[in-house]
């Protein structure tokens, strides 16, 4: 008796996946392709129609407190306007911004990125994902941050203040 359940099991089972995917196959829905092809909207550009002066940015040491800022400048090597669409840092303490409109062939964009270094003391290496109909390209920033010396106010020795 067990051995005919389990068979009715397994059979019930196996016209279900049938089902399902001949179901998926005849929905006019193609789940064959790859979601890693970025769409970029039938361009003819690739990434290296973005010529970057720099992807690396080595700040060296900053000290910590005022913002190290850098702009990333590219040129656009390809025969159709770049647009950029994204520009996502890997974490909250880069912020960027960049050109908006789309930057002509033979034209120049920019990208500025801003590394927060209050708090953050130490060795950075920051990641900056720009997504354009030329495709995605990552830009990096690095550096060390020079901790802040503490008690940096100057103390107050004033012969008035002592009694």
């Amino acid at each position: 008796m067990k051995k005919l359940i389990l068979s009715f099991g397994v059979l019930f089972f196996s016209v279900g996946a049938v089902f399902a995917q001949e179901h998926s196959t005849h929905s006019g829905h193609d789940h064959s392709t790859s979601t890693a092809v970025a769409d970029n909207g039938g361009s003819t550009l690739t990434v290296e129609d973005m010529k970057f002066n720099e992807e690396m940015h080595d700040f060296g040491t900053v000290p910590e407190g005022p913002a190290a800022d850098v702009e990333f400048t590219f040129e656009n090597m390809g025969d159709e306007p770049i647009v950029i669409q994204q520009v996502r840092p890997s974490c909250g303490c880069t912020t960027p911004s960049w050109s908006k409109d789309p930057v002509l062939p033979g034209e120049k964009g920019v990208i500025k990125a801003s590394y927060a270094t209050q708090g953050r003391p130490n060795g950075f290496t920051k990641s900056i994902t720009v997504t354009s109909n030329a495709g995605t390209k990552v830009l990096t920033i690095k550096g060390v941050v020079e901790q802040a010396p503490t008690g940096s106010v100057p103390q107050n020795n004033s012969s008035l203040m002592k009694q």
